[in-house]
């Protein structure tokens, strides 16, 4: 059983940065973490993911202003969000996979006002 705490939501202006974190406990064979992201009335969907041994993958509507980064020692993984819009405003959540299963945070409310 894995579990995935996260940090790092909050309020900020558009054009600001935000560094989300989420630690993940309970297994060391996690292939792939990630941050999916749900806005009021609209489908999750993936932002951003890191997996063993692959390039990063970035919805495009994050490409150039979002970064995910991983420390593999610490069992966590960063979003860096800058240049942030209002339509980034979402919960975002961690997402982990280990061994074939997904795992998900509880989500961190991100808000940027215009």
């Amino acid at each position: 059983q894995v579990q995935l705490v996260e940090s790092g939501g909050g309020l900020v202006q558009a054009g600001g940065s935000l560094r989300l974190s989420c630690t993940a406990s309970g297994s060391s064979r996690i292939s792939a973490m990630g941050w999916y992201r749900r806005a009021p009335g609209m489908q999750r969907e993936l932002v951003a993911r890191i997996s063993n041994g692959r390039t990063p993958y970035y919805a495009d509507s994050v490409k150039g202003r979002f970064t995910i980064s991983r420390d593999n020692a610490l069992n966590t993984v960063y979003l860096q969000m800058n240049s942030l819009k209002p339509e980034d405003t979402a919960v975002y959540y961690c997402n982990a996979v280990s061994i074939d299963l997904e795992y998900w945070g509880r989500g961190t409310q991100v808000t940027v006002s215009s």
